[in-house]
């Protein structure tokens, strides 16, 4: 595809990640506005890390292939690519090859032949060993320590690509590239800087799109926006009827996830939004103006890695008693005192305190922002209770859990003599298993010899 002498570039983005849904009234809408590609994000380090850590997706795959199948027709019916990012969330090898077939299986369903660009994102650890002993690898603000000790125990570590990747799987011919963690923005970006377009415009535009219909009064559900970019401004536009936009809206979300509203970076260097221009074009759409790019002295790409912390129970309970929630912080010091004694007493010199972890949230005290919560006052006649332990191993977190069980359902407190009950189990057996749980151990940026060297493209065809 080549746009170079157009006077403008339309790009549609169904949603803010695919799988999410969308009202397909407003993609048939923005398919009529005949769009140059269409461009979709796949996942989000917001889910956590879990989902980079186990090799699976937020979303399931009866809802990506849902959004799927209606985009994948509409593209090939235009004969315009699809860009699809952080596939299957974290992006990792396994979510891209998750995320392939599905498009196999929506393909198959809809006698679709198509050649497709996967862009594997999922670093080499031995690489990224070499990078860290040439002084390649530095740390984000804030970041944890990085050696090759972390590198090997991590379960996977990606890199975050930016535009080259996506413009070198269209060179080759692909209908649909489906790549691993990616910049948002570098999905909606790169087609319009290749075709001459400022580079300010494109990123900018670009960092609006990834959301899709979020940039928008009162958004009730995901659904679709179209960007207009032209030689000097784009426009936004959503294409539900019952949406608009306003230059408030667009303007904030402009700040949505960055901390800093004017410069927002990439590999590439950094977007510059000091001079923005922000204008209403009708009580709907938006045309924005004089963004800038500040190309980066050298091009880096961010690190994204988990481990594995263990293994994970919840207990999930309420308290009724006004004189227990009077006291609920003195309580549950005792409780942790209470089930410390007891695990020694079972495990011995087998498990110490150091081995495992034991968490209480409270729910209706500070369950949410816990220290940081202003009210200190309980002001509920009950209280929610999940006590978290992690170990080892699920059976000894089985265990423990169950300790913490009888421990917190018989503890008395002064007002109380005899046997007392003092904890409402939602479920029986009152434990649930979490599983493996994982930690972000990365947040670091690499400095690649080649934008390209880190992100292996392998072409495939369906059909």
């Amino acid at each position: 595809m080549s746009t170079r002498q157009r006077d403008e570039i339309r790009i549609l983005a169904p949603n803010g990640v695919i799988g999410s849904g969308f009202r397909e009234e407003s993609f048939e809408e923005g398919l009529g506005r005949r769009p140059h590609f269409i461009g979709v994000d796949g996942g989000t380090t917001d889910a956590g890390p879990y989902y980079l850590g186990a090799g699976t997706a937020v979303l399931s795959a009866d809802s990506v292939k849902a959004d799927l199948r209606i985009i994948v027709r509409g593209a090939r019916r235009l004969n315009i690519p699809l860009l699809i990012g952080s596939c299957g969330t974290a992006g990792g090898d396994v979510h891209l090859a998750w995320m392939f077939e599905n498009l196999r299986a929506v393909a198959a369903e809809e006698s679709l032949s198509l050649k497709v660009a996967l862009i594997h994102a999922e670093q080499d650890k031995d690489y990224l060993k070499r990078k860290l002993r040439d002084g390649r690898i530095r740390p984000l603000d804030p970041a944890p320590p990085f050696d090759e000790g972390v590198i090997d125990r991590s379960e996977r570590i990606v890199g975050m690509m930016g535009v080259e990747p996506y413009l070198r799987a269209l060179e080759g011919g692909a209908d649909v590239v489906l790549a691993g963690r990616s910049s948002d923005t570098a999905i909606f970006a790169g087609i319009p800087i290749r075709e001459g377009y400022p580079e300010g415009l494109a990123w900018h535009a670009a960092k609006i799109l990834e959301c899709g219909a979020a940039a928008v009064v009162h958004r009730k559900h995901p659904d679709c926006m179209l960007a207009t970019i032209r030689r000097d401004h784009f426009v936004i536009e959503p294409l539900n009827p019952e949406f608009r936009c306003t230059p408030q809206t667009v303007a904030a979300h402009t700040l949505y996830e960055n901390a800093d509203p004017f410069f927002i970076v990439e590999c590439s260097g950094t977007m510059d939004l000091r001079e923005s221009v922000y204008e209403a074009l009708d009580d709907r759409m938006v045309r924005v103006s004089c963004s800038g790019f500040i190309p980066a002295a050298t091009y880096t790409v961010k690190l994204e890695g988990v481990e594995k912390v263990g293994y994970q129970s919840v207990i999930i309970g309420g308290i009724r008693d006004p004189l227990l929630i009077r006291q609920i912080d003195d309580w549950l010091g005792r409780l942790q005192a209470s089930v410390r004694k007891r695990v020694r007493q079972v495990y011995r010199d087998r498990l110490s305190d150091n081995e495992y972890v034991y968490r209480t949230h409270v729910y209706g005290k500070n369950g949410v922002m816990g220290a940081l919560e202003p009210v200190k006052e309980i002001r509920s006649h009950e209280l929610g209770v999940v006590f978290e332990v992690t170990a080892s191993s699920q059976e000894i977190a089985n265990s423990l859990a169950l300790i913490i069980r009888h421990q917190a359902l018989h503890l008395p407190i002064p007002e109380w003599s005899g046997m007392v009950t003092n904890l409402a189990c939602l479920y029986n057996p009152a434990y649930l298993e979490r599983g493996a749980v994982y930690r972000f151990n990365v947040n670091h940026v690499v400095e690649p010899d080649d934008p390209l060297e880190m992100f292996p493209i392998e072409p495939r065809e369906i059909g």
